[in-house]
Order: structure tokens, then sequence, then C-alpha cells
């Protein structure tokens, strides 16, 4: 991943509503969810949505499809990936030992106790 593709996709993932979005998409897995749902499930009116949705897309963080006369919007999980290897592919100065989750390393992701469950 290039320092800007990195840089547009954590300037994307710097708002509230955006996180709490991609948070969701994430959670969903590869099936997506309408963006119907997505608005009920955060409390978001549809053209404030349609504007975090559209940044998400810019920064290659989420696509969609149509599904009849609904919108699927789908994480792009590749580009999460790539983030997270961005940013983490010097951790521990590359000594791989001491980054290795089994051991509490340095670059091991904490699970939050606030995780939220998708809605139903």
């Amino acid at each position: 991943m290039e320092s800007s593709d990195a840089v547009a996709a954590l300037a994307a993932l710097a708002q509230d509503s955006r996180l709490q979005v991609f948070r969701l998409l994430v959670q969903a897995g590869p099936e997506g969810l309408a963006a119907g749902r997505i608005g009920d499930a955060l409390h978001l009116p549809g053209a404030t949505l349609s504007f975090h949705l559209t940044q998400l897309r810019t920064a290659g963080l989420v696509t969609f499809r149509r599904d009849g006369r609904s919108l699927i919007y789908v994480a792009e999980y590749g580009a999460m990936n790539a983030l997270i290897g961005f940013l983490t592919e010097n951790c521990c100065g590359g000594d791989l030992g001491a980054c290795m989750p089994k051991q509490g390393g340095a670059c091991t992701p904490a699970l939050s106790a606030k995780s939220k469950r998708l809605p139903t």
C-alpha cells in the first residue's frame, strides 16, 4: 500500500459515523448490508449515510452491488488488511519474534470489551 492510499483510508475512518459504518460492514461479512439496514442500525438519515458511504468508497474501503432496488455495501477486506499491514510492516523493528501474538507481542491486536454485535 502506498503512503497516500493509507492516508486516504485513515482520513476516511477518522470520523465517528464512517468508522461505525465500516466496522458494521466488517462485522457483516462478505454478504454486506443494504444501505437501509446500515442507516437503521446506526440511526443515520439517508442523505448523511450516502455521504459517508461515498467517502468510504472513494478511499477504497467499501464497494457496493445492486440487488433489485437495494444497494448492498461490503467492506473491502483486502484494503483493510493492506492498511493494517502498512501500519505494522516494521513492527518491533522487524523482529517477528517480538511481535508474535502467542507471546503477547507489541503488535497483537486487542479485542475491545465494547465490541458490539451486528444488530438483528
